[in-house]
């Protein structure tokens, strides 16, 4: 072995002085010219109240590019299919990896689609009962709920030399069930629902949403088909005319001059609305599926989405459709009991994505389950079990909340994969609230010192003993712990739940507590979401607000969702004495230039798109005939852009008075959001400021029980406090409310808690406690109990 004489240590290498990642004057959202460095293969946290910047400097500006800088190695064709990114605004981005992302957003909808289908498992598992599974039935799209048989026969015409015509059959078996078509459930139609039957189709007899009497594409079709009198009230059609107008196929009509396609009302619905997951429909849209359609199981394939084929095809006496039933702790054993040296490499694979299940602590969700019922951090941990296994190294692993959804047992074990994909060379950016995770940190960056316009600036960064002893919001609360309460209210009466069997439910009788707050937990797949949601959330008086997310375009801010915007224009509309439509942005009083939208967006194909302010209105989205009135000395464009806190004081007294607008506002600024303007897109909210938009919104519904999923998710340690005293004030004002929560904090401050586990799937569906939190820390016998304990110092 050659040896070193030179003494002096060699100059370092060109390629080791990359060592971060540097972002100099960063303008995204509300980012005021951030510069940081970020070391790379670290673990570094951003923290900072909801609204701080945190997402706009994680995923808008560093993700965002490294992903756009990722896309222009490919050619324009492949561009064209891949979303289109804009660079970020930011003078400088420097020593970029490829960003690999993980997310809170909700898995595709898709009624189609299932956990084991997002991440592989089902293919794999198509492949092993193809070559394995007795009958042997086909190939693996002959266990695919997905693909249907297609047979076809008839004359095809070959050009091979002389044109000749040759008879050819074609076959392809597939998996899907051919009764509810791979869905698992079929739908009936109440047609009450879809039309008064005792007025004609001219008088307006439909009463589906959408459905105006002078729509050319939906109601007109009907009318002036032809087919059907539209004087004639529908209850006195003939047989024929039913049958036409319910079920008819589809047909080519003539509609002054335009050609139509004229489908029977039942098929027309089905496509309209059945097609798409219930989940992803607008509220009012969801409101009318689940009064018009009631949803039974597959009477065919008992739910299992598969044909009698696909069934009967079995391994060891189990099919695939009962594979895919088992919760994945319990397949991942099964896998591994089978020794079939033929299929090695592929029980290999798919024994690693199934423990990986096991790891992110997933063990208890089956394969089967549809990805639009899953929680924004079972989603997230889904996306996660891919990368888990990954040789990459070098790579940038960007977390949103990584926690979401976990109880304090199971935050250990996502702090360990958070460390072990940094031990392998990665840089791993999370953004995160929970102190646990960022204990285990080597950098933090701290954003504020606000939220919205008072945030956007780097507030501190170093080490967590830095940020400990530093004088930032996160550092001072940093330690904060929430204690029992002394006093505890009395209950006005209770909710008796008997007999639960929802999902992994085994019989649980509870009796809730009502006129207090009362706490559900227990660990992640223990059950919380279906003793609640199964059991409580339909009854009549009952308001839930659930985690999922807000929809809304470019055009839906603040003011439009909860309703704000129509006292606010009636107000206007009184006041000048003209039609409170002028005051729309997406109606009469919209700039012409833009459309309302205060900006003119150009579609450029593969590149990212170019939105320029409108000229005309310059942004303010109005006429400028509109922009003429006035309320109070303010404009509609002014009104819109003020904050909740001023416009809460500009509408609460004065001229501008307005005692339905600023009951809103009130119920905003008790939320928390008194810093968001009116006007503010909905696209730019992070995900926190959109959960308490939507309690603000459903805080002023009637109904006496109010069920929270999750309400601490997204907020900042400073704003668990003020959570605390607005759910004391709901309870004060005479409602019940129950809350599904991991959060200590919350749990310390119940009246009640019920704890269900004691693990997650078939480990759990049990009651294991119910009685007050001081009896919970003093019994100590569950994982909850003996986390509280710990928590609060008992």
């Amino acid at each position: 072995m050659a040896t070193r004489t030179d003494a002096q240590s060699p100059a370092p290498h060109p390629a080791d002085i990359h060592d971060v990642i540097r972002v100099h004057g960063a303008r995204v959202n509300n980012l005021k010219d951030v510069s940081i460095e970020i070391p790379k293969r670290r673990l570094t946290v951003f923290t900072g109240v909801s609204g701080s910047g945190k997402t706009s400097l994680v995923f808008n500006t560093i993700a965002a590019e490294s992903q756009r800088l990722i896309n222009e190695t490919y050619s324009a064709f492949v561009q064209g299919f891949m979303p289109t990114l804009a660079r970020p605004e930011v003078d400088v981005l420097d020593g970029l990896t490829t960003a690999i992302i993980v997310d809170q957003q909700k898995l595709g909808a898709d009624p189609r689609s299932t956990v084991g289908t997002v991440t592989d498992a089902n293919a794999m598992l198509r492949i092993l009962f193809s070559r394995l599974g007795k009958p042997h039935i086909g190939p693996p799209g002959a266990y695919a709920f997905n693909v249907p048989s297609v047979r076809a026969s008839g004359a095809i015409t070959v050009e091979r030399g002389a044109k000749k015509a040759v008879k050819a059959t074609f076959n392809r078996t597939g998996g899907m069930c051919t009764r509810c078509e791979g869905r698992g459930n079929v739908s009936d139609i109440d047609l009450t629902q879809l039309y008064d039957d005792s007025k004609s189709l001219a008088e307006g007899a439909f009463t589906i949403p959408g459905w105006k009497s002078d729509s050319f594409w939906t109601v007109r079709v009907y009318t002036e088909s032809g087919f059907l009198d539209p004087d004639k009230p529908i209850r006195k059609y003939t047989k024929k005319e039913m049958q036409d107008f319910l079920y008819r196929e589809p047909t080519k009509v003539k509609v002054e001059g335009v050609s139509l396609t004229y489908e029977g009302l039942v098929p027309r619905i089905q496509k309209s609305f059945l097609s798409k997951d219930k989940e992803a429909l607008q509220p009012h849209i969801r409101a009318f599926v689940e009064r018009a359609v009631t949803f039974t199981t597959c009477p065919e394939c008992e739910g299992t989405r598969l044909s009698e084929g696909a069934r009967s095809s079995k391994i060891n006496r189990i099919s695939i459709a009962d594979a895919c039933a088992m919760q994945t702790s319990d397949l991942a054993a099964w896998i591994r009991d089978l020794d079939e040296p033929s299929v090695a490499p592929l029980l290999t694979a798919l024994g690693q994505t199934l423990d990986s299940f096991v790891e992110i602590g997933l063990g208890y969700l089956a394969l089967d389950r549809p990805t639009g019922t899953l929680s924004g951090g079972e989603a997230q941990r889904v996306k996660m079990i891919r990368h888990l296994g990954s040789s990459l190294t070098d790579t940038t692993y960007v977390f949103d909340e990584p926690t979401a959804g976990l109880h304090p047992h199971d935050i250990q074990r996502m702090n360990n994969l958070l460390l072990r994909l940094r031990d392998k060379g990665n840089t791993v950016l999370v953004v995160e609230h929970k102190p646990e995770t960022i204990a285990i940190a080597d950098h933090v960056v701290d954003l504020g010192p606000g939220a919205g316009t008072a945030g956007g600036t780097v507030c501190f960064e170093g080490s967590v003993e830095g940020l400990r002893a530093g004088d930032t919001v996160t550092g001072r609360h940093f330690d904060d712990r929430a204690t029992l309460k002394d006093t505890l209210r009395k209950p006005t009466g209770s909710l008796e739940i008997r007999g639960a069997q929802t999902n992994n439910l085994r019989d649980v009788d509870v009796d809730i507590p009502l006129g207090v707050l009362a706490v559900v937990t227990g660990v992640a797949g223990s059950g919380k979401s279906s003793l609640i949601h199964g059991s409580v959330s339909g009854l009549d008086g009952v308001v839930a607000i659930d985690q999922g997310a807000i929809r809304g375009s470019r055009r839906s801010n603040p003011a439009t969702y909860t309703g704000l915007l129509d006292p606010i224009r009636k107000a206007f509309a009184k006041a000048n004495d003209v039609k409170p439509g002028l005051f729309s942005a997406n109606s009469e009083g919209a700039c012409p230039g833009c459309n309302g939208a205060g900006v003119i967006y150009s579609d450029l194909a593969m590149m990212a798109g170019v939105s320029t302010v409108c000229e005309e209105c310059e942004g303010k989205r109005f006429q400028a005939s509109v922009l003429e009135y006035h309320l109070g000395g303010r404009d509609i464009s002014e009104v819109l852009a003020m904050s909740v806190t001023e416009a809460e004081e500009f509408f609460g007294d004065g001229e501008a008075r307005t005692p339905a607008a600023h009951r809103v506002l009130g119920r905003l600024a008790d939320v928390g959001l008194g810093y968001l303007s009116l006007g503010q897109p909905l696209t730019t909210l992070s995900g926190g400021e959109r959960q308490r938009l939507k309690l603000a919104t459903h805080m002023g519904e009637k109904g006496g029980i109010l069920v929270l999923d999750e309400p601490t998710t997204g907020l900042h340690l400073a704003d668990v406090e003020q959570l605390l005293g607005l759910l004391d004030g709901l309870v004060d004002s005479g409602k019940s409310v129950i809350v599904i929560e991991h959060h200590q904090a919350v749990m310390a401050h119940a009246d009640w808690i019920v704890d269900l586990g004691p693990g997650a799937g078939h480990d759990g569906g049990r009651l294991v406690f119910e009685g007050t939190p001081a009896d919970l820390v003093a019994d100590r016998s569950t994982l909850t109990g003996r986390h509280l304990a710990a928590y609060v110092g008992a």
